[in-house]
This record gives structure tokens, sequence and C-alpha cells, in this order.
């Protein structure tokens, strides 16, 4: 099987627990984004641990609009890496993953840090991929849009 990714790294001018504190806040996730996809936080609980679950309020016009993701937190390590898989969740309440997952990985550099996202589609399956016209539904671009807009949601304000 092929691996299907993007992994994209930008340096960010604050320390890794700024980075890290902004990553593991959903409520903030949409400051993160690009465009208009990440709308809300369902779940608005700092995530702390692996194995935790966040909720959010998407949009993707080739879905059909609003939809909600459940977020696995399946790597946690405080101002270091941070990693989710998105699904739903099933009839029993179990994640069942849509076999896509975001990483960011946070590595000192000077008085900053280097970030890296990776975002992962090697899970996906052909009818979900269909669905939305072929994966990923954008660019490598994006992910270093999204890396863009983590910085400027991290740095603004700061002297």
């Amino acid at each position: 099987m092929t691996t299907e990714r993007y992994t994209v790294t930008r340096p960010i001018a604050a320390p890794p627990a700024e980075v890290f504190a902004l990553l593991a806040n959903p409520a903030r996730h949409q400051e993160t984004e690009p465009g208009d996809w990440v709308r809300d936080a369902v779940s608005t609980e700092r995530i702390t641990n692996a194995g935790q679950l966040f909720v959010m309020n998407m949009f993707l016009e080739q879905i059909g609009g609003d939809y909600v993701t459940h977020n696995l937190v399946t790597e946690f390590e405080p101002d270091r890496t941070i990693a989710w898989k998105t699904g739903n969740l099933d009839e029993s309440g179990a994640h069942q993953p849509g076999g896509w997952w975001w990483r960011y990985d946070l590595a000192p550099s000077g008085e900053g840090t280097d970030v890296t996202l990776t975002y992962d589609w090697t899970d996906t399956p052909q009818s979900f991929r269909d669905s939305v016209g072929g994966m990923p539904p954008f660019d490598e671009q994006f992910i270093a849009e999204s890396l863009a807009a983590l910085d400027r949601a991290v740095t603004s304000g700061r002297d």
C-alpha cells in the first residue's frame, strides 16, 4: 500500500508551550484553518491525553455542507506532539476512524518552534474518496496555509 500524506514544516516565533496550548484547545482550532471548513468546537474542554475524544462542527460543500467530526487523540506529548484520527461514532458509541489523521510535531528552534503538520489519508475508503471528488479534498498548499494561520493565531498580539 502506498502512503498518501502531506507533510509541511514552518517556523513559528513562539515557544513550543504556546503553540501546543493552542493546538490542545479545540475551541481555537477554527483559527488554524485558512478557509471556512472548521466551524467551531462542540467539545470545548482542553485536550489532556491520548484516548480523549473531541467533537467539531465542520462544513464541506462536497458532502452537503454542515457535518460533525469525532476526533480521537492518538498521540499527546505536551509541547512536542499532538495527533488525532477524524471519524464518527458508531451505534454503540465507539469511534470509527474515517481513514485520515492529523499530526503536529513541535521542535524548539532558537527562540521559536519548528512546527511540522502531517495530514495522512492513506486509509480513507474508496467510497468516501468518491463522495468528495477524491482525496484529499485540498492540495498541499492548504497545509502550508494552515500553518500560516496557526502562526498568526499564536503570535497575534505579541510584541
